[in-house]
């Protein structure tokens, strides 16, 4: 994926999230607006798990302080999952 992917997968979120407030708003069914945060965290997920395959692929592989880095990113993915 390029920036211009991971853009677009943002935007497609946002219009998740006005689409949740729009459902509070207007005050419609619990188990709709959980399966709409839920839609939108998946959609999250998959965009982080995304990022952090195109970081491991750029900058780690090869790169001089690898170890440090792989320990850093699998901190983070902790804090992703």
């Amino acid at each position: 994926m390029d920036k211009k992917e991971y853009l677009v997968a943002l935007r497609r979120i946002e219009g998740q999230v006005r689409g949740l407030q729009r459902m509070i708003e207007e005050e419609r069914d619990c188990k709709e607006i959980i399966s709409q945060i839920a839609a939108v965290r998946s959609a999250l997920k998959r965009v982080g798990i995304l990022i952090v395959e195109e970081y491991a692929k750029k900058c780690i592989i090869g790169g001089e302080n690898a170890e440090s880095e792989i320990s850093e990113l699998l901190k983070d993915l902790q804090s992703l999952f």
